[in-house]
């Protein structure tokens, strides 16, 4: 699968957007310009370090991983490989890009430690909890239950991208956890060859990469995903408005991937636009419902089971008895808090009704939008 690339501002480097290239990463990316994508997903080699075969207690065998991509003669050979593609990562993220890689017990600690010695800054970890995890069958450690993703920033003062609210929102308005809770990838999802056997023995589900992408990028960003895999980085991007460059060294799990992606219907934007951001809106403040009459200097404003309440100044504060100060110092005053935001705990009321400040203030900012 190929489509025009994007000629990159600093040189003269064609990016290869929505390519799958074969060969060695690091190589890879060492070819691409500096500060060119937006987000980094990296699902490396776990150096699982199994010895023997992995069967189950009727004796059959389990279809574990033991490619030779997996191999590693030693920790330190492991440890070295890993500074080399995170540094290689690093370079081609734009300041204020990010990080996500993903492993297990064997491997994530190693490349944590490594990342934050390159620069990188970590946001967080996050604990995939896998809803249908393979058994221990040899009985003799706990059942391995979930993967662990770090987050992290380029650098420390990386403004990087987080849609807070957006996850918020599909979460039944509570904050979306450090702990996911999500099945293997099972079913058709799960690539197979013409025999039925795997494709791949590490295929993530596409629920991951969906909350991954939909959490910390924008449509039309690059994403850079070094062990492409079968292209569930590449499938997820398409299918949510944004671009990738796939690196993979193995052909048939390139090829494997490049019939996936084509596949591939885009969804229509509105199916996952990002809503702006309370952060990205345009500040008002409340002198400003004030002059256009919103509300009126001499009314009282009340919390929402009226046990509190404060007059509005002229000058956009509000006073109890003696004390005067903003929306958000008198509510946490009234309270004995030490803050407290004005515009959600404030109240006017309107033909019999509380309404809260901060729908005032909405029409404030539908106003200035139109202008």
């Amino acid at each position: 699968m190929k489509t025009k690339g994007l000629l990159h501002p600093l040189g003269t480097v064609e990016l290869p957007l929505d390519q799958v290239l074969v060969g060695d990463c690091i190589a890879a990316m060492d070819a691409l310009p500096p500060a060119s994508v937006d987000l980094v997903f990296a699902d490396p080699p776990y150096n699982l370090q199994l010895g023997g075969d992995l069967r189950r207690p009727d004796d059959s065998l389990v279809d574990a991983v033991d490619d030779d991509w997996d191999k590693f003669a030693s920790f330190a050979d492991y440890d070295a490989f890993t500074k080399a593609w995170l540094a290689a990562a690093r370079r081609v993220l734009k300041p204020d890009g990010a990080l996500w890689v993903i492993g297990s017990y064997h491997n994530i600690f190693r490349v944590g430690a490594i990342l934050q010695d390159l620069g990188f800054w970590m946001l967080n970890d996050i604990v995939w909890r896998k809803a249908n995890p393979m058994p221990n069958f040899r009985g003799r450690r706990f059942t391995n239950a979930h993967e662990t993703l770090i987050w992290a920033a380029r650098g420390e003062s990386s403004k990087y991208t987080f849609h807070y609210e957006a996850l918020k929102g599909g979460n039944d308005d509570l904050q979306m956890r450090s702990d996911w809770y999500l099945p293997l990838c099972t079913g058709d999802e799960r690539l197979k060859d013409a025999g039925g056997a795997k494709v791949h023995p590490t295929q993530k589900p596409e629920a991951l990469l969906a909350r991954v992408l939909l959490s910390a990028s924008n449509a039309g960003d690059v994403v850079l995903d070094p062990f492409f895999g079968t292209g569930t980085t590449g499938a997820v991007a398409k299918a949510l408005g944004r671009r990738f460059i796939g690196l993979e060294r193995d052909p048939v799990y390139a090829k494997a991937a490049r019939e996936r992606i084509a596949g591939v219907t885009p969804l229509p934007p509105e199916a996952f636009a990002t809503a702006p951001s309370k952060r990205s809106e345009p500040r008002v403040p409340f002198l400003s419902l004030v002059e256009a009459g919103l509300v009126k200097a001499g009314e009282t404003v009340v919390d929402d089971r009226r046990r509190h309440k404060a007059v509005i100044r002229a000058d956009g504060t509000l006073s109890v008895g003696p004390a005067i100060g903003s929306i958000h110092k008198v509510g946490a005053l009234v309270q004995g808090l030490p803050s407290c935001n004005g515009w959600t705990f404030w109240h006017v009321e309107r033909d019999g009704k509380l309404m809260l400040l901060d729908v005032l203030r909405g029409e404030i900012r539908a106003q200035m939008a139109a202008a």
